[in-house]
């Protein structure tokens, strides 16, 4: 089986990654891997992977994109792969234009991942209208089945992001000396309890309730510490000094710390005693749910979205009513004072299983006729 996945860049963020970990587990279980993009960083190692990559600009939302049709269309002959999976929005029109066009008896399937709770709009409609649409979480099925329900050719399939436990696993002994060189670079996290909070600094991902929290337990634990573990994107660095702010305002500067973006955040997951998901927006997705739940440690969080979808499977008494600032209190109160409490990762979460699904969906797929499409 040939499969050709669609996306606008290889850079960074959860479409890239969730691209890369499929196009890896397609070679290893012996398929043939092709990506499409405008290239990035991530492109070596994809290419390392096993899989190939092809450079067009399917990622500008602009009329000049139309100008891709043609040449995709042609890769897509060159190439002939069994199945088109779409990613992204204007990948996906320019995917569209280019199969409809192709005879019935030359066509792959085409899939499309609906990532997000998208604009209702006719451009967003663009991921609906693929032969089968994947949904992330039942949260995002419901919301397509709401909104798009015209454009569904048939269900959606719920296929759930997946951890690769392979990296995200508790048994992987930190490196020597890890928690030693974060202690000497933060010294108030020396010796503390960690509650972490790992998310982009953005209003809505509960960063201000989450220093509320810190600055109530400080007035009768001084066994804890308060992470914000995340960096502000460059136009929003205003925001983290609003933050920063508040926090020297409620006199808490010795018992929450800011520590940045980080790439080695299994590590964190790992030391942390409680880990904390309070985005105040449904949320496609709880991916920080699932990775800590990966590594056992309890996760708090709102009753909201996709991360309380996940909350329910992996660690159901860590839900916790949005903007119920006694709930988590309480509850935070409660898991620290039983640290026997593990959360467990539930293997329709795990990478194994995400690439299992998607890959049967494909076959599936493939079995059935093409149905005639009229490319006039």
């Amino acid at each position: 089986m040939k499969v050709m996945q669609l996306l606008p860049a290889l850079n960074s963020g959860g479409v890239e990654r969730g691209t890369l970990d499929l196009a890896r587990m397609l070679v290893l279980a012996g398929h043939e891997s092709i990506v499409v993009s405008n290239g990035g960083s991530l492109v070596p190692r994809l290419e390392s992977e096993g899989s190939k990559h092809f450079t067009l600009s399917i990622h500008k939302k602009s009329l000049s994109s139309l100008l891709q049709v043609r040449p995709l269309r042609q890769l897509i002959q060159q190439e002939s792969p069994d199945v088109l999976h779409v990613r992204s929005r204007i990948p996906a029109w320019i995917t569209f234009l280019a199969w409809r066009k192709l005879t019935a008896s030359s066509r792959p399937r085409l899939i499309s991942t609906a990532h997000g709770l998208y604009s209702v709009n006719r451009y967003s409609a663009i991921m609906a209208s693929s032969e089968q649409v994947i949904a992330i979480s039942e949260c995002v099925n419901n919301y397509l089945q709401s909104n798009y329900e015209a454009y569904l050719q048939r269900p959606p399939e719920i296929i759930y992001r997946g951890v690769d436990t392979d990296e995200f696993n508790p048994n992987i002994p930190l490196p020597t000396g890890w928690r030693e060189s974060i202690e000497q670079e933060f010294p108030n996290l020396r010796s503390k309890r960690w509650l972490l909070l790992p998310g982009r600094l953005t209003r809505w991902k509960g960063q201000e309730d989450f220093i509320d929290l810190i600055q109530r337990l400080s007035f009768n634990r001084s066994d804890i510490h308060g992470i914000i573990l995340g960096g502000a994107e460059p136009n929003k660095s205003h925001y983290e000094e609003e933050l920063k702010q508040q926090v020297k305002e409620k006199g808490v500067e010795s018992y929450l710390t800011f520590v940045g973006h980080r790439s080695d955040i299994r590590h964190w997951y790992k030391e942390s005693s409680l880990v904390y998901n309070l985005s105040k927006r449904p949320e496609p997705f709880g991916r920080t749910v699932i990775e800590s739940a990966a590594m056992e440690t309890p996760v708090i969080g709102y009753n909201v979205g996709g991360p309380a979808e996940s909350l329910r499977i992996c660690f159901p008494q860590g839900l916790v009513e949005q903007d119920d600032a006694e709930g988590l209190y309480n509850r935070t109160q409660a898991l620290l004072s039983d640290p026997k409490q593990k959360s467990t990762l539930s293997e329709d979460f795990t990478l194994k299983r995400q690439a299992e699904h998607t890959i049967e969906v494909y076959k599936a797929m493939i079995k059935e006729p093409s149905q005639t499409y009229d490319s006039d």
